[in-house]
């Protein structure tokens, strides 16, 4: 048996013959990690052979209500005991407003969930429990940025049934020699957490960091390693907040809910089919309604369009809550196919409340709104829209056709401007129909 000693650094994975105090690879420091391989030349026989699917034992996974309807359902049915569960989110968005609410919601008097902050004192902790009016709810809470004192937890006797880890970028490892936030240290941190949340069937939720971009920060294998990824979204100018699964191993992804936020934190919305309609005016030009998809969720929203005389020497175009390219796509083709005139107009487009959305049934809406504000007359007071256009002006099907036109009958919509079955239902094929329809 020989042994051989290499180099690793902890992000790229390079190998090094030697130590060196910066990785060539990809710029880090200190992150080459000492690796003894083995050489042997004989074979030897695996202990883990493969079996038939079908004499595997186990069950399904065993899981346990958080006491929070709309969170039971995003998850698939639960918390999943010694599952961990990454959070992401802008700073100020609700994180931690959620997981106290959420620590509370599944604290018993035998089985109390933990808050771990590495980000407040515990006095901060308890105010923001006592604003929401939690502080007999039983949570235990604990204020650190070692991950020996988080791990001490996890013993038998203390009965943790939930762990909340605030924020992973904080925590430092002692074993590892370089500050809190690293990639050295974030991949220790979180290797340490999820392997004793495994052996002791506590669930554990990292809250993490994102970037400027809307990423989680950190090595990309942390998405990876967990069992579930969460992202809280939302505009804080706004008092909506959307909950969303990115990956979920114990169930459905592409999931979403809706929360509120007020005084007394973040509320379900039970029912957000009509939610970002709030004080619409429906005899303003410019605005038409919208049955949009996120994930599995079907709800109507507000787009709003202006198109004004231009002093410009290049019209502005402005997009709020989509892509601009996609505003400078549909423009296009409504030149083309509808022989408007819009370069001496600027135009401003956006979806109301706030929202970012990217479903392509958006399209044949923002057509409307801006040939609705373009000719300075209001769309038929209960109209709603969806359908992608192309650039040939043709209005093609969407995803969860079905879904959509049972809410739009469920909410009283009428007329429905949507292509159906290769456009068989409404007669609507082409943005030309959609006018002549519209404006006749």
């Amino acid at each position: 048996m020989k042994q051989k000693e290499t180099y690793v650094c902890a992000l790229c994975r390079t190998h090094y013959p030697r130590w060196q105090g910066q990785c060539p690879g990809c710029g880090e420091w200190n992150s080459l990690e000492l690796k003894q391989d083995q050489a042997d030349s004989k074979s030897s026989i695996p202990e883990n052979l493969p079996v038939d699917l079908r004499s595997a034992g186990g069950d399904a996974c065993p899981f346990f209500s958080t006491n929070i309807t709309a969170l039971d359902e995003l998850l698939g049915g639960g918390l999943v005991p010694g599952s961990v569960i990454l959070l992401g989110g802008e700073p100020g968005i609700g994180k931690s407003t959620l997981l106290l609410q959420l620590c509370a919601a599944v604290t018993r008097p035998d089985n109390p969930a933990l808050y771990v902050s590495g980000e407040e004192s515990l006095a901060q902790i308890r105010s923001r429990a006592g604003r929401l009016h939690l502080l007999e709810s039983g949570i235990q809470a604990l204020a650190t940025n070692s991950l020996e004192d988080a791990v001490s937890s996890f013993y038998p006797e203390n009965k943790i049934r939930v762990m909340i880890i605030d924020s992973v970028q904080t925590i430092s490892s002692p074993g590892v020699n370089s500050i809190p936030g690293t990639m050295s240290q974030i991949r220790a941190v979180s290797s340490r957490l999820i392997q004793k949340a495994k052996e002791s069937g506590v669930c554990v939720v990292l809250v993490g960091h994102v970037t400027k971009d809307g990423q989680i920060a950190g090595p990309k294998v942390l998405e990876h390693m967990v069992d579930t990824v969460l992202y809280l979204e939302g505009d804080k100018e706004h008092l909506f907040r959307i909950l969303r699964v990115v990956k979920n191993r114990f169930g459905p992804s592409n999931e979403l809910a809706i929360f509120e936020m007020d005084a007394m934190g973040l509320k379900v919305v039970p029912d957000p089919s009509t939610f970002f309609l709030q004080a619409r005016n429906p005899g303003l030009s410019g605005s038409a309604v919208v049955l949009a998809m996120d994930g599995q969720k079907t709800f109507a929203v507000e787009v709003q369009a202006l198109a004004s005389h231009s002093f410009l020497a290049i019209p502005r175009r402005t997009a709020l809550g989509f892509d601009l390219n996609r505003l400078h796509l549909l423009l296009a083709v409504m030149e083309k196919k509808l022989g408007l005139n819009l370069g001496q107009s600027d135009i401003y487009a956006k979806i109301g409340g706030g929202l970012r959305l990217s479903d392509p049934g958006m399209d044949l809406g923002l057509v409307a709104a801006v040939l609705s504000s373009f000719k300075n007359v209001s769309l038929p007071e209960k109209s709603v829209f969806w359908g992608e256009v192309d650039l040939n002006g043709q209005i093609r099907p969407v995803m969860g056709q079905d879904l959509r036109m049972k809410q739009a009958l469920k909410l009283g919509y009428k007329p429905i401007f949507s292509p159906g079955q290769n456009g068989r239902d409404t007669g609507l094929t082409t943005i030309a129909d959609l006018q002549s329809m519209l404006f006749s």
